[in-house]
């Protein structure tokens, strides 16, 4: 839910996120490397603005695939 503040609807955001990620679970953690030993270091002072721990969810390479699904 945008809350009303995105540029377009939530339903075409859920509609572009389902196209563009593979939503299984197993493909969650490969595609965000959950299995990587970083939590320790997550849980002592979380991961806002911390480059150097390099999680995936952080990443925004798939911006332009997103964005794609909107010139349709």
């Amino acid at each position: 839910d945008s809350f009303g503040t995105g540029k377009y609807g939530d339903d075409a955001l859920a509609k572009a996120v389902e196209t563009v990620f593979d939503l299984r679970p197993t493909a969650i953690i490969k595609q965000l490397d959950l299995r990587k030993p970083i939590y320790r270091k997550l849980a002592s002072y979380g991961h806002m603005g911390r480059e150097e721990l390099g999680v995936e969810w952080e990443k925004t390479n798939r911006t332009q695939e997103l964005l794609a699904c909107f010139q349709k």
